[in-house]
C-alpha cells in the first residue's frame, strides 16, 4: 500500500569547494551526483565525501533544494 511521504526520495549531492570558490574559472558548472536517501534513518541533509571532476580530488558534497 503506497502512502502519501515515500520513505526512499532522491537527493541532490554538490560540491562544496567549488560552490564557494570557483577553481576553475573558465569550466562551467559545479560538480552533482544524484542519489537516493532514506528518509527515516537520516531525517537531517545529507554529506557525502565524493570525487569532483573539477577540483580534481575528494571533496564533501552536501544535499541541496531541488
Amino acid at each position: 500500500m503506497a502512502k502519501g511521504k515515500d520513505i526512499r526520495v532522491t537527493v541532490i549531492l554538490e560540491c562544496t569547494a567549488c560552490d564557494k570558490k570557483n577553481i576553475n574559472k573558465e569550466s562551467t558548472g559545479i560538480s552533482r551526483y544524484i542519489t537516493q536517501k532514506n528518509r527515516h534513518n537520516t531525517p537531517s541533509r545529507l554529506e557525502l565525501r565524493k570525487f569532483c571532476p573539477r577540483c580534481c580530488k575528494h571533496i564533501i558534497h552536501a544535499e541541496i533544494k531541488k
